[in-house]
């Protein structure tokens, strides 16, 4: 968990702590829409993970009036980790 923390916040450019239960908040916000999504738990659990991960992270805890609303690239993106298997090359450090 810690290194998905580390992952999104440097993806995003946030340093230091304060923010880090908020971030963790979102991040299994998006893990678990993911997984609702069809994504397999080990790709969700993976380095291929982490940009769409931050992209969720993004999209909810956005500056503009708390829209919340996902973008599409979520949302393609989400789609296409869905039909991976994990029969496939997939990095399989945990995020």
């Amino acid at each position: 968990m810690a290194d998905t923390l580390s992952k999104v916040k440097s993806a995003l450019g946030i340093t230091g702590t304060y923010q880090d239960e908020t971030l963790m908040v979102y991040i299994d916000e998006v893990k678990e829409y993911m997984l609702d999504a069809g994504v397999p738990k080990s790709v969700v659990d993976s380095d291929v993970s982490a940009g769409v991960i931050a992209r969720g992270v993004t999209d909810l805890w956005n500056y503009n009036g708390g829209a919340g609303k996902l973008s599409d690239y979520f949302y393609q993106r989400v789609s296409q980790l869905a039909y991976k298997t994990t029969t496939e090359e997939v990095a399989t450090d945990e995020l």
